[in-house]
């Protein structure tokens, strides 16, 4: 059975962004960050039309992409549960709530369960260092998490 493609469309805000910025000095970074900012990633549709409305070589675009850790070009999950593997949270145990949330929710990193609702993306510092182990979900911080707390957590967004 062939995969139904979705068709994208670019907000008006994102296309004056674009056009804003397409003439500027280090415009490809910036643009690459607002469409993953609307799309929750830079979907290959999205990257060939930031190609064409900025006159930059598709291939130059997925080099920024593939370069940077930030950028996804896989589809998350509705929430995209962001694990913190900073020094602290990596010495608290945060790869336990990796292999945890794995075993929960039936999926490894970067995957989508599959009703498309979660995503365990493992991360580097967020900044909450005091809080270890971090995780992240929806800009909610989640701080000084146990494995036991994982199931409470994750039912607050089923």
């Amino acid at each position: 059975m062939a995969e139904q493609k979705d068709t994208i469309a670019f907000s008006d805000e994102l296309k004056a962004y674009i056009n804003e910025w397409k003439h500027k000095e280090g415009n490809l970074i910036m643009i690459l960050h607002k469409v993953q900012q609307e799309f929750k990633y830079v979907p290959r549709e999205a990257a060939d039309i930031v190609a064409q409305m900025t006159d930059v070589p598709l291939a130059k675009i997925y080099g920024v992409l593939t370069f940077y850790h930030y950028f996804k070009l896989k589809k998350p999950g509705k929430f995209n549960i962001q694990v913190c593997l900073g020094t602290a949270c990596y010495l608290k145990g945060a790869d336990g709530l990796i292999e945890e949330l794995e075993n929960v929710l039936g999926i490894a990193e970067h995957e989508v369960t599959e009703d498309g609702l979660f995503s365990i993306e493992p991360v580097r510092c967020v900044g909450c260092c005091g809080l270890a182990p971090v995780l992240v979900i929806d800009d909610e911080v989640y701080g000084k998490v146990t494995k036991d707390q994982l199931p409470g957590i994750i039912a607050k967004y089923q």
